[in-house]
């Protein structure tokens, strides 16, 4: 053992345990993401998983038929009376913005829109 070098031991105690779950309840917590805001981590914690399960079941129930694949284009209606957009645009210039989210939602911005405006936005599409 080098000098200053640390060693970390690590005991486990009891069962290591593994949990089946139906599609049905696989489904019923892949619907709570969103729902009052709930984030796939919020999801993930209040049932005792990580977020790669939620994802990797969402990606599962896609591949069986269970779960519904993006449509086209979908307009979300979002209540944001806090979140005002600033008055004034900044310079129209470039092209337009689209923004790609894990959840197959695009969020598309025209050019100039301030930046403060697209954040905003972003954190309520990632909510909604």
């Amino acid at each position: 053992m080098r000098r200053g070098q640390n060693l970390r031991h690590e005991v486990i105690f009891g069962v290591e345990r593994r949990r089946f779950w139906p599609d049905e309840m696989k489904l019923s917590i892949l619907r709570e993401v969103g729902v009052d805001g709930a984030t796939v981590t919020d999801v993930a914690r209040r049932h005792d998983l990580t977020r790669q399960h939620i994802y990797l079941w969402r990606r599962q129930m896609k591949d069986k038929g269970l779960w519904p694949e993006p449509e086209g284009m979908t307009f979300l209606a979002l209540d944001a009376p806090d979140l005002p957009l600033t008055s004034k645009p900044e310079p129209a210039y470039g092209a337009p913005a689209e923004i790609g989210f894990a959840n197959g939602r695009i969020l598309r911005c025209p050019p100039g829109m301030a930046e403060a405006d697209i954040l905003r936005l972003i954190r309520l599409v990632e909510t909604a």
